[in-house]
């Protein structure tokens, strides 16, 4: 291997990590995005049950 196909061969895999690292944070990001939206629904879940139980203990 001389040095222009090291080069090439270099650049070529160099493009390709950063390819995958950017494709690994946009995929963390929606990750993020999602836990978040699950925790609230959780929270309002568990909001709706300690009403509905503080409704019932009351009648």
């Amino acid at each position: 291997m001389n040095l222009q196909e090291f080069e090439g061969q270099y650049r070529e895999d160099m493009a390709e990590t950063l390819d995958d690292l950017q494709t690994a944070v946009l995929l963390l990001a929606q990750l993020q995005d999602r836990i978040s939206k699950v925790g609230s629904s959780v929270q309002h879940i568990s909001e709706q049950v300690e009403e509905f139980i503080t409704d019932q203990k009351a009648e």
